[in-house]
């Protein structure tokens, strides 16, 4: 569903990526992982092309990712952001409908409503939460929204980014559960970006460690602790002796 061949992206002298290959099967949960500024958003950013890459090619379902209808292109996509980003100003029913309410997929809003309601309640939060504004949510709650809101244009593909960052350990249990019924349940393509293992072992089908630039290991992600790759296995253990170099 998403293949990318010999990425490149620089900012000014910061080379980010420096020939990213990744292939990522329709239908199929990857997780890639990586230190902090490996180029892990960035990636994610050039495949919805927020960000042009120096040179490269990204295909989406075998076609170029930078051609064609773009509306279209990003209607394919749901998004649950690291801060799961709501709009402080709507309402939650209006947040999950966001994308129903406005554009190509303009829907009535009765009909935005009933959908979002649907959506909450398959992330496990009551009716009643719809019309609570943000900020009346704690921080698991907030994220549940953004998981509703990514799935409630019932997309073909979705991406996560960080999510469980600045959870508690069992909010983390509950949210990586939900990802992945809810991947498995639409049977669609699924990227992730973490550094949070408990969520790459409970979502993954397929990992990648992005290091360098490049991808230095992917594979099924039964195989990710006996991979043999010495940035895995750093990664992994977190370990201050490898190939990774700790920022001090």
């Amino acid at each position: 569903m998403i293949r990318m061949e010999n990425v490149h992206k620089a900012f000014g002298d910061n080379r980010v990526l420096q020939g990213m290959n990744l292939e990522i099967p329709k239908g199929t949960s990857m997780v890639i992982i990586g230190g902090s500024g490996t180029g892990k958003s960035v990636a994610l950013k050039c495949v919805l092309g927020l960000i042009k890459p120096d040179s490269g090619m990204i295909y989406v379902d075998g076609k170029d990712a930078t051609k064609g209808d773009r509306d279209a292109f990003l209607a394919r996509f749901g998004m649950l952001f690291q801060g799961a980003a709501l709009f402080d100003s709507l309402p939650v029913w209006q947040n999950v409908s966001f994308r129903l309410l406005r554009g190509p997929l303009k829907r009535p809003p009765e009909y935005a409503r009933e959908i979002a309601i649907e959506k909450l309640r398959r992330v496990g939060l009551k009716s009643d939460v719809a019309d609570r504004f943000p900020s009346e949510l704690s921080g698991g709650m907030q994220k549940r929204v953004g998981l509703a809101r990514a799935i409630a244009a019932e997309p073909e593909i979705i991406f996560f980014d960080e999510p469980t960052t600045g959870l508690d350990p069992i909010m983390s249990g509950v949210i990586n559960d939900l990802i992945r019924e809810i991947v498995t349940e639409m049977g669609a393509t699924a990227m992730t970006i973490t550094h949070d293992m408990s969520s790459v072992r409970a979502i993954a089908d397929n990992v990648a460690m992005l290091h360098g630039g490049v991808i230095q290991w992917t594979g099924p992600v039964e195989q990710m602790d006996a991979s043999g790759d010495p940035y895995v296995e750093q990664f992994i253990s977190g370990s201050a002796e490898g190939p990774i170099e700790a920022v001090r």
